[in-house]
């Protein structure tokens, strides 16, 4: 007898359906197709990496073979022909009336695409500030609902979720702020670069949600947590996000200053400082 094991993730061949601009440094990008009948995800900080085309191609170039050797041969293509892979979270998930996912949203940070910009943008951000109904992606995604690319675990004893996002972190932050039920303790901080990019969530737990706007001359992340008073807890559970320098930080003064166990503070660096993404796999 043997039992067969369900794939966690699998492939999507996806296209684009709409974008929305959400304010001058993000874009939200609406993505259907055929293969998300397969898809499946309980959402909050859900990781997926998508496949991106370059200039001039009609779609993105992958292996024909998406078997498990699908990194070496991806891998293996020519590096102007090779499919540009780039990570992001799900933001939202829409489903049909026989409960199929039917549309997923994710939501880009445009780097660089500013005419003066000091450093240029990178060929994701580039990509999905010009990207039009129709244009065709591929995406490594969940085939079951909880799998290992979901961070946000709280423990069931949590009488208090402690969050912090940079813009990159801000779509997997806003999933779980929104999918918290009702009477649930956060204290959230929320960062990004100018007013216009901060968003109305539909949170329904009892959560104080503090947007730190680097135009307007906002404190350092870490500065404007350790300045805050919490409530009253027992059982913290604490998830930051963003840009790694920024995240060790964070730990070290939840852990050290603030006396949160270790153990129940999820933290993820997105990026680095001064390095692409190619360049932070590599040294991974």
């Amino acid at each position: 007898m043997t039992t067969a094991v369900a794939a966690p993730f699998r492939f999507f061949s996806l296209q684009v359906v709409r974008t929305r601009r959400l304010g001058p440094s993000l874009v939200r990008i609406t993505f259907a197709g055929d293969d998300l009948v397969a898809f499946a995800s309980h959402g909050r900080d859900q990781s997926l990496s998508l496949f991106l085309p370059h200039p001039g191609q009609s779609k993105p170039a992958v292996p024909h073979e998406l078997g498990d050797g699908w990194w070496q041969g991806w891998r293996e293509l020519p590096d102007d022909e090779r499919a540009v892979m780039r990570s992001y979270t799900l933001r939202a998930l829409r489903r049909d009336t026989r409960g199929h996912a039917s549309e997923i949203d994710i939501d880009f940070v445009l780097h660089g695409v500013e005419p003066d910009a000091e450093v240029p943008a990178g060929p994701a951000s580039r990509w999905a500030s010009r990207a039009a109904a129709g244009d065709r992606v591929v995406l490594l995604g969940p085939a079951v609902e909880d799998n290992r690319a979901i961070r946000f675990r709280p423990p069931a004893d949590t009488d208090l979720v402690v969050l912090w996002a940079d813009e990159t972190a801000l779509p997997a932050a806003s999933a779980i702020l929104e999918s918290l039920p009702a009477g649930t303790r956060v204290r959230a901080w929320l960062e990004v670069q100018h007013a216009e990019d901060v968003q109305d969530l539909l949170v329904t737990a009892e959560a104080e949600i503090t947007w730190l706007v680097r135009d307007d001359g906002a404190p350092m992340a870490v500065d404007a947590v350790r300045a805050a008073r919490l409530p009253a807890t027992e059982s913290p559970y604490a998830w930051i996000a963003g840009e790694s320098g920024c995240v060790k930080e964070m730990r070290r003064h939840l852990v050290r200053e603030r006396g949160i166990d270790r153990r129940r503070v999820t933290f993820v660096g997105y990026w680095r400082r001064g390095l692409t993404e190619e360049q932070l796999r590599e040294q991974d």
